[in-house]
């Protein structure tokens, strides 16, 4: 027989298959010798009350053999099939490019930055300020921003595509297996780029291309159908269709577009900053403790309030992370956050964003449907201003931001560039500082200790999503102007996270192979 069963226990008896065996036998009426077999199916904690438990959902087997069906990829060798350029060798365009081999097309893949060895090296230099490639960094380059900043797979998206089938993916490729039951799913920063290099591994195998130092510059598009794209050294390359999967911060791109007139629309998104406080604070918030048990995970939070008819939220928040430079040209300062795998940082960051609607953006006539993009950008110049040599971060103590103070002496940070005491309370647009003062007021009355001088926030966090969608059928998926173009993922403005990107990127994938192969 097999049961789903849910049992609630502390950390330790949810933390090993040798404690929660009994539990589970206990619950069934039978003898631990008498399983053959359990498997974690969910796993989340409950710190709702003073002590914290762990939710486990649980499949038991016993009278029969433990049987589970093994994940496998359909691949196809699609050498000498034909041929669909995707653009972008994130999450939404390596899982397009999987799908599409499944159903036995050839993906070319074209990334304007560097695979992931290569990559490194300019991560390490940013991360040591000593400048900014602006192809090269933590938002261009292979897997795309997630690479080098957390791999978070937790999403809401989950109606959108088949979530289960993305994380089984990665685990085929790498991936620790917990993420298949863990509440909110995570890889680590120092994991994920080994699992990215699997999977190109995977297309490169099944006769599928990957092409890296690869801009494209142009899109050859004859009679409002697409053909083909131009990079930065003038080649031509030809395909089927084209799957753009530029992510976020391609800005040259979204500009492109518009020089072209193919249409693209100005889009909600969020800007702030980064908060970090000690994790031994937030541990001791949300778990009603002062020393954190060793079977519990760093802890994290998520906070959500309206101020002004505008959403001010928490967002990427990283228990035991660090806070990373994420510009993407010189003159700008843009931070992020990550955590490795054991989330063992003395830190936990979040940003703290207030949302920005279009209305909000300033210069509209000016910039059209680029203007969100415009602030986006000149909001990151104004940070970079406020701040020191190159990528050093104005900083201020979350206390004294909230009652508009500068701050003297800043404390122990683990934004590597370092930080400079500045007035974000003065400088940050008023639409947004504002909401955020009142907005960590709310949140310092929600979390007991949050609101004080040991945290310092740092500006600013303005890479949330894309300030513009590349409008696409609802149907097709293809752009409504232009024939066998299919805008995707992040970067279009219809996923927001590695999962959701990616589902978005297998969407994309199918419905080149039944629109553009259809007979």
């Amino acid at each position: 027989m097999k049961k789903i069963i849910n049992l609630l226990l502390s950390p330790k008896r949810a933390s090993d298959e040798k404690y929660f065996i009994t539990d589970a036998a206990e619950f069934l009426k039978i003898s631990p010798d008498e399983i053959t077999g359990i498997e974690v199916l969910k796993k989340s904690i409950d710190a709702r009350k003073k002590y914290v438990l762990m939710n486990l959902q649980l499949e038991v087997f016993w009278g029969e053999p433990f049987q589970k069906e093994k994940f496998e990829l359909k691949l196809q060798n699609v050498e000498g099939k034909p041929e669909v350029i995707i653009i972008g060798a994130g999450p939404a365009g390596l899982f397009a490019a999987l799908k599409l081999i499944e159903n036995g097309l050839k993906p070319i893949v074209l990334e304007r930055g560097k695979d992931v060895s290569s990559r490194k090296k300019d991560i390490q230099d940013i991360n040591t300020n000593k400048g900014v490639n602006p192809n090269s960094n933590y938002c261009f380059g292979e897997g795309g921003a997630g690479t080098f900043s957390d791999g978070k797979l937790y999403t809401r998206s989950k109606k959108r595509g088949d979530v289960q089938r993305i994380l089984d993916i990665l685990t085929l490729h790498g991936a620790e297996k917990e993420i298949l039951s863990d509440a909110h799913p995570h890889i680590g920063t120092n994991k994920l780029p080994g699992i990215i290099v699997k999977i190109r591994e995977t297309i490169i195998k099944s006769g599928g291309e990957v092409h890296f130092e690869t801009r494209v510059d142009d899109l050859i598009i004859e009679d409002n159908i697409a053909k083909g794209i131009v990079t930065q050294k003038g080649e031509k390359i030809f395909g089927n269709a084209l799957i753009l999967a530029t992510g976020h911060s391609a800005r040259d791109i979204f500009e492109l577009l518009n020089k072209k007139n193919i249409l693209i629309e100005a889009k909600s998104f969020a800007m702030g900053v980064r908060v970090e406080h000690p994790q031994e604070l937030i541990d001791s918030i949300q778990y009603s403790c002062k020393i954190r048990n060793d079977y519990l995970p760093a802890a994290a939070y998520s906070l959500v309030t309206q101020v002004q008819g505008r959403g001010v939220y928490s967002f990427c928040m990283c228990p035991g992370g660090f806070i990373v430079p994420a510009s993407t040209a010189p003159g700008e300062t843009v931070v992020n956050g990550m955590s490795p795998s054991k989330r063992n940082s003395k830190f936990a960051n979040s940003g703290m964003v207030v949302e920005i609607r279009t209305e909000d953006f300033p210069d509209k006539e000016k910039y059209g449907v680029l203007a969100g993009l415009k602030f986006q950008e000149q909001l990151e110049q104004i940070a970079f201003q406020n701040g020191g040599n190159g990528l050093i971060a104005p900083a201020q103590r979350l206390h004294d931001f909230v009652n508009g103070k500068l701050s003297p002496v800043l404390p122990e940070t683990s934004y590597h560039p370092g930080i400079v005491s500045s007035p974000l309370h003065f400088w940050l647009p008023e639409h947004i500082g504002k909401r955020l003062q009142v907005g960590f007021k709310v949140f310092g009355k929600r979390m007991k200790g949050y609101l004080t001088n040991e945290a310092v926030i740092l500006g600013v966090e303005s890479r949330t999503s894309s300030p513009v969608r590349i409008p696409r059928d609802k149907e097709t998926l293809q752009h409504p102007q232009i024939k066998n173009l299919y805008p995707c993922g992040e970067g279009a403005g219809y996923a927001g996270g590695i999962i959701s990107a990616a589902v978005d990127g297998e969407r994309c994938a199918e419905m080149v192979f039944f629109k553009t192969f259809e007979k």
